[in-house]
């Protein structure tokens, strides 16, 4: 098969779809693999790189395109990058499209077939593909919360340790998956005083077993939630449903209550943001303010750290590209229950029974049937 992993153009998107490493074993298996020229620079890659792994570099995403079959990405496609899409292209990457209705309707125009790596399942209704980046954007939520809280960076100047004779800063995570479990180690690694909130009585079970008396862990409610977002100087939303948008947890009469110079992270905001007052920010511009409280939006958090990322991102994906290209993605999507849970449009249609309930309550899109390979 050919496989195309091209140049990522979103703002500020360094990471890459495929790594030297994942190209030789690509190539050995028997497939013609295309790098768009430039493609692995950011992420510490360079076209050399990717030619003494059996890559054939072309000099444009156009090129790329055309003689590819399997596209192999990290984001969603951009504007400029829907009409090179064809009916006969396997799209492969993040697509987030329950908080994207307008990309969804353009992917289901162009005919191709988009499968979602953050609706891939694993055993236990894991989410592998996604896993990676939570857990990276989970890590970076407490560091980029923690700089944007200095007073230069237009927070209310506190370390979120404190000092001797000072009280640590008060930190809220909101969820406890991945990506929450992540800002938590992080958050107590800073010595902050930390409170987690979630649902799960299971989760927080475990994270009180591990943290002991250096984490309060507290079931959400709408009561807690406003009650420890008041005193917080970081707020870390994470949470997280398939398929759909982000629960917005945080009102904006919560964040009216907030103690000015705080701050807010959303890594929900790929899939629409927990906060009530969040809206998607860029690297470039990542915050803005709202009653006083900071807002880091970022839609691509992980983007940051391109290298790291782009290895933790491959050596999820590497095993569904091969399969993808040694069986086509008819037959690897019947091999693969976890696999076909990816699939969200094939055929004009939405094939995802999450993203087709969450775009069809919104009266842009209908329903559409379950996934079908």
């Amino acid at each position: 098969m050919r496989i195309g992993s091209p140049r990522e153009i979103k703002n500020e998107e360094h990471r890459v779809g495929l790594t030297p490493a994942a190209v030789r074993e690509l190539t050995a298996a028997g497939h013609t693999l295309l790098i768009e020229s430039g493609a692995g620079v950011d992420a510490g890659f360079a076209d050399a790189d990717y030619e003494a792994s059996g890559a054939r570099l072309v000099a444009s995403a156009d090129e790329l395109y055309a003689q590819s079959e399997l596209i192999v990405k990290v984001k969603e496609p951009q504007r400029q990058e829907l009409d090179r899409l064809r009916p006969d292209h396997v799209l492969f990457g993040y697509l987030h499209l329950a908080a994207e209705p307008e990309l969804a309707r353009a992917l289901m125009d162009r005919g191709v077939t988009a499968i979602a790596y953050e609706t891939v399942t694993g055993p236990g209704n894991s989410l592998p593909l996604l896993a990676p980046m939570s857990r990276i954007a989970g890590r970076m939520a407490v560091q980029v919360g923690a700089h944007h809280l200095e007073k230069p960076a237009g927070g209310m100047g506190v370390l979120l340790g404190g000092a001797p004779g000072v009280a640590a800063a008060r930190v809220l995570v909101i969820g406890a998956g991945i990506a929450g479990t992540s800002a938590v180690e992080i958050a107590v690694g800073m010595q902050a005083d930390v409170t987690v909130v979630d649902n799960d009585v299971g989760k927080l079970e475990r994270l009180a077993s591990r943290y002991e008396n250096r984490v309060r862990t507290v079931y959400s409610t709408a009561d807690a939630i406003a009650r420890y977002t008041a005193d917080a100087a970081l707020v870390v939303g994470t949470v997280l449903v398939p398929g759909r948008s982000a629960p917005k947890l945080v009102t904006r009469d919560m964040v009216a209550g907030m103690r000015a110079g705080a701050v807010m992270v959303d890594v929900a905001i790929d899939q629409g943001g927990c906060f009530e007052t969040s809206r998607p920010t860029t690297h470039a511009d990542p915050v803005y303010s709202v009653d006083g409280v900071l807002h880091y939006c970022v839609t691509n958090i992980p983007g940051a750290v391109p290298r790291t990322a782009t290895h933790a991102l491959v050596n999820s994906t590497l095993p569904h590209v091969r399969s993808l290209a040694d069986h086509g993605w008819r037959k690897a999507l019947e091999r693969d229950p976890h696999l076909a849970g990816g699939l969200n449009v094939q055929g004009g249609s939405l094939r995802h029974p999450a993203v087709a309930a969450e775009l069809g309550r919104s009266d842009i899109l209908a329903p559409a049937t379950p996934p079908t390979p």
